[in-house]
């Protein structure tokens, strides 16, 4: 029950994320949109609740629950930038607005973002560490709730590797082409038409 709850709520994001993004920019019904983005979060509380019926219900701890902590934690520490990257190019292409901005790409503005991305990973670990805890605390017997213990480690080890990740480009920050104009689409298409 708890893993088809977990994708029946990752569909339900990404349908909630469309319909969204639908009513803001094509049926120019903003309130309407802005409410069904809201709506999001709502499923992160659904799956939360489930589990723990899930648990009070006498089911043993497992690989289920702790996927559902670490679904949980993931949306909580990405899910916002996730809704910010889809409403900012949905609103270029179906609203009209400027594109939105890309992350940076070379030298230490890169690396600037890579640790912001990696904060939100932090988020997410410490999240699924704590929705985990309180599982381990309400079932109330370790020899039960071994894996869910090992789900915490997995947390934290995802973001160690993360981290890792995000501090090599502080330390080999990558550099830009020599060359300093770059090529815009419009100027793109010019040279082509030449």
């Amino acid at each position: 029950m708890i893993v088809t709850l977990i994708i029946v709520c990752e569909v339900g994001f990404w349908v909630l994320l469309a319909a969204g993004v639908f009513f803001r920019y094509g049926l120019r019904m903003r309130r309407t949109g802005l409410g069904l983005l809201l709506l999001e979060p709502l499923l992160e509380v659904v799956l939360l609740v489930a589990t723990a019926i899930d648990l009070k219900n006498g089911a043993d701890p497992s690989w289920k629950h702790g996927l559902a902590a670490l679904y949980i934690g993931y949306t909580v520490g990405h899910g916002h930038r996730t809704v910010k990257w889809l409403d900012g190019h949905a609103a270029h292409r179906l609203g009209g607005a400027a594109p939105p901005m890309r992350p940076p790409r070379y030298g230490m503005a890169r690396a600037r973002h890579e640790g912001r991305v990696w904060l939100g990973t932090l988020l997410a670990a410490a999240v699924a560490t704590g929705l985990l805890q309180i599982a381990m605390w309400y079932v109330d017997d370790p020899s039960r709730t071994s894996s869910l213990e090992q789900w915490q480690y997995a947390a934290w080890r995802a973001a160690g590797i993360h981290g890792l990740v995000a501090l090599t480009y502080a330390i080999w920050p990558k550099k830009a082409p020599a060359d300093p104009e770059p090529v815009t689409a419009g100027k793109e298409r010019e040279e082509m038409r030449r």
